[in-house]
């Protein structure tokens, strides 16, 4: 799905290089443990912008989207399990991400090739971005992520500021509507197993 995937990434420092001072938070940072901790866990999708036709019109389908990282630290891996709103339906995908500790980067095997984000931090821990192709003009893509359904003004400038940083305009922003979200009772459900297995455990 669209929720966070496009093309290969490229490297962001060259873009960044040409970039003005306020845009050097948009570099991606090892990924430690500590790093792995604060993923961990819930996230809702709140807004991403994606020049690559195939994926941006895949992104404008999803209503509302949320999600969960459960971590394996010794594999350096990540089970994803989305709860998409598409067409006023719950569409559930459940998934594993590679995590590339060194160069800071997320990547998935999805449409016959590894897709690959790199992860943005910002101050606020409780929330991420992931980058996409940043120097390709026509494939660039920025995705951001909340512990809540909606974020807040100050997130949404850092975001905002983001998407200019890579040379976007905030009029390619396809924003999600946690309001239009049909999956509350499927995540019940799975709540409600997962809880009968710990206690038949």
């Amino acid at each position: 799905m669209a929720l966070s995937w496009a093309l290969a990434v490229l490297s962001l420092l060259p873009l960044l290089e040409a970039q003005s001072p306020e845009c050097a938070n948009l570099t991606a940072a090892p990924i430690t443990n500590a790093t792995l901790d604060q993923l961990s866990g819930k996230w809702f999708y709140i807004a991403s912008a994606f020049r690559y036709p195939e994926f941006n019109e895949s992104s404008r389908t999803i209503q509302a989207a949320f999600f969960y990282f459960d971590i394996n630290y010794t594999e350096d891996k990540i089970l994803l399990r989305e709860y998409l709103t598409i067409g006023n339906q719950c569409v559930y995908n459940s998934s594993y991400l590679n995590v590339q500790r060194e160069n800071g980067s997320l990547s998935k095997h999805e449409f016959g090739k590894e897709q690959a984000g790199y992860l943005l931090l910002t101050k606020d821990p409780t929330t991420f971005m992931l980058a996409f192709s940043p120097k390709d003009e026509q494939n660039m893509g920025l995705s951001f992520y909340t512990d809540k359904p909606q974020a807040t003004q100050e997130q949404m400038r850092e975001f905002h500021e983001a998407i200019m940083c890579m040379g976007m305009q905030k009029s390619e922003i396809v924003y999600s509507d946690e309001k239009q979200d049909v999956c509350g009772p499927l995540e019940k459900e799975h709540q409600e197993e997962k809880q009968k297995e710990n206690e038949g455990s």
